[in-house]
Parts: C-alpha cells; sequence; structure tokens
C-alpha cells in the first residue's frame, strides 16, 4: 500500500482542508477532471458526450453519511430528477445509476439500528422504480466494511420486486471471495472493485499485491457463475486477466462489461469501447465532491502532485 494513502483518506475527513480547497478557484480544473458538475443538467451533459463516444454511464449524485432526513430525502429527489432527465434525453437504455445507502439514510441516528435501515430501503425502491420507468437500472454502491450486511440485506429486499438491481463487492475485503460466491447466480449484476476505503487488517488484505491477488480470485467467481459480472479496474493487467478469463469460460461480449472512473484513462475506455467490449464510465456529480476527490488521489497518489500544482499555479 502507498504511503500516501492512509493521510490521503484521513485528510478526506477534514473540514479546514476542504474548505481551503472549496475557496481556491484554481483548484477546480482538477476537480472537473473527475467530477464534470454539480446539477442534474451537467451530468447529463456530460453522459450525452460519452454516449456519443461509444460508452455507457452510471451515475452517482455525490453525498454520503448522511444524519440528516431532509437531506437524505433531497438525495433521493436529485436521482429522480435525474432518471426523468435521462429518460427525456432518450438516454436511458445507456445510463444507470449508482446509489450509496448511507445518502439515503441508512446513516440516520436512532435508537435499534433500524429506522435508518428503513428509511434506506423506502428511498432506495422510489430511485429503482424511477430507473425501471426511465429504462434503466440502479447499482448500491459499497461502503466501508461497517455497512456491508446492511448494504446486502437492502439488495436482497430490493431484488424481491427489482431483480435487475446490481450489488458493489470490494475485492479488498476478506469476506469478499464468498460473496461473490453467493451473488454469482443467474441475472445477478456485481461490480468488482478493489475498494477505496481505509479499513483495519482484520477484516482488508493490506498489501497492494494481497489486494491484486484477492481481485483476480473473485475475477474466476464471477466470470465462471452465471451472472453479469461489472469489472470495475484501471490496472492493465486486470483488465488483460479479465479478457483472458472471458475468453476461457466462453464469455461473449456484452455478457460482462468493463467499469472506469470518469476522467481515468479516458484513451483506454474508448480503445476497448472501440474493440467491441461494453464499457461504462463511473460519472459523479453533485456538491460534495470532497470526498470522493480524496479517495481518487488516495488511489492513484501521483495525482496529489498534480492537485498540488493547480493550488499555486494562477489562471
Amino acid at each position: 500500500m502507498s504511503l500516501l494513502r492512509q493521510p490521503i483518506l484521513l485528510l478526506s475527513r477534514s473540514g479546514r482542508v476542504k474548505e481551503l480547497i472549496s475557496t481556491l478557484p484554481v483548484s477546480s480544473r482538477v476537480v472537473a477532471g473527475y467530477v464534470p458538475g454539480e446539477t442534474a443538467e451537467s451530468a447529463v451533459a456530460a453522459t450525452a458526450e460519452l454516449v456519443e463516444a461509444g460508452l455507457t454511464v452510471t451515475l452517482d449524485y455525490l453525498g454520503e453519511d448522511t444524519t440528516d432526513l431532509a437531506q437524505a430525502e433531497k438525495t433521493v429527489a436529485a436521482y429522480v430528477e435525474l432518471l426523468e432527465q435521462l429518460s427525456a434525453r432518450g438516454l436511458g437504455r445507456q445510463a444507470e445509476v449508482s446509489v450509496k445507502l448511507s445518502a439515503i439514510g441508512q446513516s440516520l441516528p436512532d435508537a435499534d439500528g433500524t429506522t435508518g435501515q428503513r428509511i434506506a430501503l423506502a428511498g432506495a425502491r422510489q430511485i429503482c422504480l424511477a430507473a425501471r420507468n426511465a429504462g434503466t437500472t440502479v447499482t448500491l454502491d459499497m461502503e466501508d466494511h461497517t455497512t456491508t450486511d446492511r448494504t446486502l440485506e437492502i439488495l436482497r429486499e430490493l431484488r424481491k420486486d427489482f431483480p435487475e438491481t446490481g450489488a458493489v463487492l470490494q475485492a479488498a475485503l476478506l469476506r469478499t471471495e464468498d460473496d461473490c460466491r453467493a451473488l454469482a447466480g443467474e441475472g445477478s449484476r456485481v461490480r468488482l472493485c478493489k475498494g477505496a476505503y481505509l479499513e483495519p487488517e482484520t477484516v482488508a488484505h493490506q498489501s497492494r499485491a494481497e489486494i491484486d491477488k484477492a481481485y483476480v480470485r473473485c475475477l474466476k467467481i464471477l466470470l465462471a457463475g452465471h451472472g453479469y459480472p461489472m469489472i470495475a479496474t484501471h490496472d492493465p493487467r486486470m483488465i488483460a486477466i479479465a479478457s483472458s478469463l472471458a475468453s476461457r469460460h466462453g464469455r461473449a461480449r456484452g455478457t460482462y462489461e468493463f467499469q472506469m472512473l470518469y476522467g481515468i484513462r479516458p484513451a483506454e475506455q474508448r480503445r476497448l469501447a472501440q474493440a467491441g467490449e461494453t464499457v461504462r464510465v463511473y460519472v459523479p456529480y453533485g456538491q460534495e465532491w470532497y470526498g470522493y476527490l480524496m479517495r481518487r488521489l488516495a488511489e492513484k497518489p501521483g495525482n496529489l502532485a498534480l492537485f498540488a500544482r493547480s493550488l499555486v499555479v494562477k489562471q
């Protein structure tokens, strides 16, 4: 693991650093490289450009760890509005949405631990219904390990009425191979990523090599299964391994997809799409971009130098 990853992730919780970055307009160039805008209109415009280039999209209205009911309801409404705009632009078949349950109420404080779950499930149902009406789907983002069981619980409930709902699993967690086996069934959509959260060694692999090996083991399970794997990686080695495994298991193109983040390796995204692969770009938008940006810097600390230069170079 990079020596910079932990301090960068700790900075993601710093209100003072966020305020500094937010008040320096020059930093907006770097932020815009990862987040196309703060409004649904900007997100839909970015989606249209990506679709025109032969890519598909998943959209994330940024925000997490919401402890205010009104904010949770606002987030649900923002997703419904976004889906209506996608439908109006004829983009429903090419763009889905990704939802963090903590942004729609899962983290709301309560006495018995059930109120937040109930509110998040109700909000997720609203979003899933709006997605179905728009001709698209929802994927539940995975957050830190303390939320994994609760997220999978809501996934199971949603799939009773919306079986197309996707899940995200993080290869860094020690439990994930078992979760892959449980979710590799017919019709199941699973995004496999390495994991962007700082997790303790009691629940997660720590070194890059360990995480890479775990990622490959999980890939083997998902590609050998009967579901629809969504392979979220920018790592050329993992892309090559996934392609080889897909071929080995007789997977036709279109029975799996690659996923990459907006602004990361765009040339590779287009190369894969031009080669006939389905490539989905994860497009975040909204005002709560700070935590997302810091996790991207932690994943690739070389980005930190670029960001630091943007803070001192005059426009």
